[in-house]
């Protein structure tokens, strides 16, 4: 079994902000218990009474208004820890993995981002989960956790439909065994993980800043030079050269 933690950045109604990101980390269970606790480490360290209380949502932490991170004065003080955070994937297995997709939402005026999003991950994630079972000659499944939302319920829907009667390309969610699981990021480790891929990647493409990215740019699914688990869903610029759209260029561009 492969878990999918998945979180969102970036607000779908904010028109200052040009893209909604949804990202996270795949993870097999036979990693779930050591990957959750590098990140309790962390949090360990910040409060050694009362590492419960420690959440780690990257906004807040860079923003330096909440609980615990109003005692960090220093910016870069906030910035090392949201790097801690991501950094926590050095250590692990290849097969932990990370997936997003960026939605550069001026370029899908009649589309929600979040579905569309949605959409794109669990499709990525459904091949992954085919070419590990091709790889290990074994049976494979996944299964997506999702931050609570008020997309509950429309993500829950389209995933039965997925599974149904096929996504836009015409592919069934084979692999993944139920719909998604929402919980609340306050007592899910990983889930406080997948926000900060979320928002590494949301920083990369909405800001042009890639001191997180860095942190996780080759924990991306790839197979055969193309970066498979990084989606850049855009129309605007079609010589774009971030890894995602830089490698499926070269891909087609080879005999």
């Amino acid at each position: 079994m492969y878990v999918l933690y998945l979180d969102d950045s970036g607000s779908v109604k904010n028109q200052k902000e040009d893209y909604f990101v949804l990202g996270g980390v795949c993870v097999p269970e036979t990693s779930v218990r050591w990957l959750s606790y590098e990140v309790e480490k962390l949090a360990t360290k910040i409060d050694p009474q009362n590492s419960a209380a420690v959440e780690f949502h990257a906004a807040e932490i860079f923003s330096g208004r909440s609980f615990p991170w109003h005692q960090y004065k220093r910016k870069e003080d906030r910035i090392a820890i949201i790097k801690h955070v991501l950094h926590t994937l050095d250590g692990a297995f290849p097969t932990v993995v990370a997936f997003a997709s960026a939605v550069h939402k001026a370029s899908y005026p009649n589309e929600d981002p979040v579905i569309k999003a949605f959409e794109d991950v669990t499709s990525r994630f459904d091949m992954y989960m085919h070419r590990m079972a091709a790889d290990a000659e074994e049976y494979q499944r996944g299964m997506i956790v999702i931050d609570k939302s008020s997309y509950e319920t429309s993500l829950q829907n389209l995933t039965v439909h997925f599974r149904q009667e096929g996504n836009r390309w015409g592919s069934y969610l084979k692999k993944i065994c139920e719909v998604p699981l929402f919980v609340d990021s306050r007592v899910c480790r990983l889930m406080q993980l997948a926000d900060h891929i979320a928002y590494a990647v949301f920083r990369y493409y909405n800001a042009d800043d890639m001191g997180y990215f860095n942190c996780i740019g080759n924990r991306f699914d790839e197979n055969d030079g193309v970066i498979h688990g990084l989606s850049h869903l855009q129309r605007y610029n079609p010589h774009c050269m971030c890894p995602a759209c830089l490698t499926r260029r070269q891909n087609n561009a080879n005999p």
